[in-house]
């Protein structure tokens, strides 16, 4: 880097605004008449982004230095953030359709757009994550390209300083004495609670220099808590899921990688009844539409633990480790896991019943149970009759070519493709079915599969959580308000006082409450001879 020299022989970094031994300005020219008062920021101390501005990684650093780079960037994800609330997040959808199906049917164009576009999973989106990371950046090299030339600026200060440095203060007084009690000033200042340093008659005083770091520690703050932010994109860091698992199944718990398996024994459901003591909740039960409400919700689960290597495609070898009622509020927790019942379904169904009819004498040739969860491919009646299940559709929708389709594994509206032999049809006949529809493909059939039953199941919706991020979101949440305190509450204040041959100069400096800073001055400078500062910005 090169070096600028300054009148008092002090070599300056390139850059520098203020001599960092004297206080005089560099590089300007100054007259008896000049009085515009300094720029005091940063102490004139030279910035890398204003010093080294030739390769790529000067341009990158003076690009992501600049204050203003860092507010269109918080404004960006403010409207980003702003936007991803105007429809639900993909999280609060209802399971049964597909995201591109629900923003187009629900919201038309608009919510099409607001599907392709990534908005639907805002903060999981790559473009989001990228703007968290370009706000980090900005922080971290706005903070260095600041922090460091100011720290060595404070740390290196003179006593003795410039007579144009201190003409050019806020608050400035010249007195024409040669008389200065050193001794009585020096008392008055540290019982104010200053550091006093003196040179030969010359006084400089400073106190409250570490509220000037309360900025780059909000800074520091705001780094880490953008940290804890995107490793919640980090496998195995954060996890919001939810399970849905009906009595009697045992599943995978979502989130530890096939480690814990979670068993139903029995969802329990209480409501409030409507009589005097629960006068309370009259309103509430007169305006549901089944007319109760639950008064408690609840899960008996056994808690799993996978013994031995997942096998794919082979039943898991389970270690029972806990057996739990899981009720709202009152979570099931293990290993940095926590499971809250959050929903519930009572009339899922479970199981399908059809008889196989001859529809001109309606005579039945047996009947067969369908495990919508779980079902065979083929059910043998005996006697030369069965039925094949070709197809399976638990969810049945015709998609936008009429083709039939299913939207979800679960048996919301499930249909089904029978292929029916019988000794009279050894060939098959097939037989779309479906809840109040039916459809042979083939022409009349001669036989038919008639409804003849369901039976249902009770589902508990439990949300699985897991936040290794949240201590350290809390850390620089704290750190934050430990900077927001550290730069309101406190300033920094520096007085200066030259004795030259036939006047004594005094000027004062505070980065904010220049009104405190004058007070102490009155205190200090009364019953001496010498004259308040006044503020000179009042003459600008």
């Amino acid at each position: 880097m090169n070096k600028v020299k300054c009148e008092c022989g002090h070599a300056n970094p390139e850059g520098t605004i203020l001599c960092g031994s004297c206080g005089n300005p560099i590089d300007e020219k100054v007259t008896k008449e000049t009085t515009k008062l300094l720029d005091m920021k940063y102490d004139g101390s030279a910035r890398r982004s204003q010093t080294y501005k030739k390769s790529i990684v000067d341009k990158i650093w003076n690009f992501f230095s600049s204050v203003k780079v860092g507010i269109w960037l918080i404004v960006l994800l403010l409207l980003a953030s702003a936007i991803g609330t105007i429809f639900p997040q993909e999280f609060y959808i209802p399971k049964t359709v597909t995201p591109a199906q629900f923003y187009k049917e629900e919201y038309g164009v608009l919510g099409q757009l607001y599907y392709q576009l990534g908005f639907h999973n805002l903060y999981d989106s790559w473009w989001y994550i990228i703007l968290v990371a370009l706000l980090g950046m900005s922080l971290v090299i706005a903070s260095l390209d600041r922090f460091v030339p100011l720290y060595r600026a404070l740390k290196k200060q003179g006593v003795v300083r410039h007579e144009s440095f201190l003409k050019r203060q806020r608050l400035f007084s010249s007195t024409e004495t040669n008389q200065l009690n050193v001794e009585e000033i020096k008392t008055k200042l540290t019982s104010k609670r200053y550091h006093v340093r003196e040179e030969n008659g010359n006084i400089f005083a400073e106190k409250g220099r570490f509220s000037r770091w309360g900025p780059y520690v909000n800074h520091c703050g705001l780094i880490i808590f953008l940290i804890g932010a995107m490793l919640r994109t980090v496998p195995g860091m954060y996890v919001d899921e939810m399970l849905w698992i009906r009595e009697g199944e045992t599943a995978v718990i979502p989130g530890t990688e096939g480690k814990y398996y979670l068993k139903n024994e029995k969802f329990l459901l209480e409501v409030y009844e409507k009589d005097k003591e629960n006068e309370v909740f009259e309103n509430a039960i007169n305006e549901a539409g089944d007319g109760s409400v639950a008064k408690n919700f609840q899960s008996n689960v056994v808690l799993y633990e996978r013994v031995g290597k997942f096998v794919h495609g082979a039943k898991p070898e389970l270690k029972e480790l806990k057996n739990e009622e899981i009720r709202v509020n009152e979570p099931l927790k293990f290993d940095s896991f926590a499971l809250y019942q959050t929903s519930y379904n009572q009339n899922e169904f479970s199981k399908m019943k059809f008889s196989l009819i001859e529809k001109e004498s309606e005579e039945s040739f047996g009947e067969i149970t369908i495990d919508l969860h779980d079902p065979d491919k083929e059910y043998d009646l005996g006697n030369g009759y069965k039925v094949e299940l070709a197809t399976y559709l638990p969810d049945f929708y015709y998609n936008e070519e009429g083709i039939p389709e299913t939207k979800s594994r679960s048996p919301y509206n499930p249909a089904f493709v029978f292929k029916i032999i019988t000794p009279e049809t050894p060939n098959g006949e097939k037989s779309f079915v479906a809840i109040q529809n039916t459809i042979e493909p083939d022409g009349e059939n001669k036989y038919k599969m008639k409804f003849a039953g369901i039976e249902t199941v009770s589902l508990s919706g439990l949300t699985v959580r897991k936040d290794l991020t949240l201590w350290i979101l809390g850390l620089g949440g704290a750190i934050f308000m430990i900077g927001l305190i550290q730069g309101m509450y406190w300033n920094h204040r520096r007085i200066w006082i030259k004795q030259l041959d036939s006047k004594v100069l005094i000027a004062g400096h505070t980065n904010k409450n220049w009104y405190g800073l004058q007070n102490e001055l009155k205190f200090i400078l009364q019953d001496t001879s010498l004259q308040q500062p006044i503020d000179q910005k009042e003459k600008e």
